[in-house]
């Protein structure tokens, strides 16, 4: 199971949001700095969680990203499911067949595995 590079940003970058000063927003160059990753790229990731209210923006010269005011209560699916969306992961060749043995196992294992990561906050981390 693989998740894609702009998961792995988005996690950094929440991560980095909540180890900063509340008061300060970060702007996309030091968070890209931060990742040895385009602005570019980075500005798109940035706009999903917006999106989803995971983080917010600020327009300006003083503007920047912060995290959403209930920051502590965002998880790891949280911000996962906001990047690679919320299909499962598993997609069975026989979808005709709702009896399919290896579906429910794959989705019982997923469900275990979304479980946990509902678990873990950002806050847990920082």
């Amino acid at each position: 199971m693989k998740y894609s590079k702009a998961t792995d940003y988005a996690l950094h970058t929440v991560l980095f949001l909540a180890r900063s000063s509340s008061e300060k927003k970060l702007g996309v160059q030091e968070l890209a700095e931060k990742q040895k990753v385009s602005p570019t790229y980075l500005s798109k990731i940035l706009n999903k969680l917006v999106k989803e209210g995971i983080i917010h923006s600020s327009p300006g010269v003083n503007g920047g990203y912060s995290l959403s005011p209930h920051w502590e209560k965002i998880s790891f699916l949280d911000i996962i499911q906001g990047i690679e969306g919320k299909t499962s992961l598993f997609d069975c060749c026989l979808n005709s067949n709702p009896e399919c043995s290896i579906k429910k196992v794959m989705l019982a294992a997923e469900k275990n595995m979304e479980e946990e990561l509902r678990t873990i906050k950002i806050s847990d981390l920082v």
